[in-house]
């Protein structure tokens, strides 16, 4: 997890990613939401005008990325959309080649807490794809859907492991206490890893964290800017699952969530 701030050079952000991590063992490096840059301050005009394609020199250089790690990178994009000025919080995730093999729009768009994020995004119309990195089954969800329990259950029961989640989340009155409560929730009620890369500056917590499917942090990477790297032991999921196997439990002849088609799993 890769824990910065930053700016508006979109460029400049990819190479202080670059500086931070320096070497990279891990198999996947999440980057915080507004990689690309951060919104904030700016009217929807000049965030469409900062805004690229998903083919744009943002994501080039990220691919180029992904090379220099031999890892899979899970990069959030401001994706310029159909219906100017708004964009899309698109997450891309990128191989190890360098191509672009998921991508996923942020469903829930944060208009809460003095916050309007849908004055300048569009949001997304489906849940993300599980896609295999190295033999663990990863889904993405961004920031704001923390708040919401049903994607990150609809992730599970689709076979997910490990959810994802690039973050920028605001300070505020017990933010950091709820953005950690909402990811061990999250993880303990699905038997997932939680994994949340967040944006630290004067507007945003920091506080990265990675959590076991029993909601035990594995890490928590503080103030400043930081990047770790965290084991994940399937082995360990899978016997949490047979010891605690609350997704068969579930009593789907009493309530149903409606299950929802995912986008086609990658390899």
């Amino acid at each position: 997890m890769v824990q910065f701030a930053s700016g508006l050079n979109k460029l400049g952000n990819v190479e202080r990613v670059r500086r931070l991590v320096k070497r990279v063992e891990a198999d996947l490096v999440i980057l915080p939401e507004y990689s690309m840059f951060v919104p904030d301050g700016l009217s929807p005009e000049e965030v469409y005008a900062l805004s690229e394609s998903l083919s744009g020199p943002f994501v080039q250089e990220l691919s180029r990325l992904a090379e220099e790690f031999s890892s899979y990178v899970l990069a959030p994009v401001l994706e310029r959309s159909e219906t100017p000025p708004k964009v899309y919080n698109t997450s891309t995730l990128i191989s190890p080649r360098g191509a672009v093999v998921a991508t996923y729009r942020k469903l829930h768009l944060m208009d809460a807490l003095g916050v309007r994020e849908s004055t300048y995004v569009v949001p997304g119309d489906g849940p993300s794809p599980i896609v295999e990195v190295a033999g663990a089954r990863v889904a993405v969800a961004v920031c704001f859907d923390l708040r919401f329990p049903e994607l990150f259950r609809l992730y599970a029961l689709a076979g997910a492991e490990v959810v994802a989640v690039p973050a920028a989340w605001y300070r505020g009155p017990l933010k950091e206490e709820a953005l950690h409560v909402l990811a061990r929730a999250r993880a303990i009620e699905n038997t997932v890893y939680v994994a949340v890369a967040n944006q630290y500056s004067d507007r945003f917590t920091g506080r990265s964290t990675a959590v076991d499917p029993l909601g035990v942090p594995l890490v928590d990477l503080g103030v400043g800017e930081r990047y770790a790297e965290v084991v994940l032991d399937l082995d360990y999921l899978e016997e949490v699952r047979r010891q605690l196997p609350l997704l068969s439990l579930r009593r789907e002849d009493v309530y149903e969530l409606r299950r929802l088609k995912l986008p086609a799993t990658q390899p």
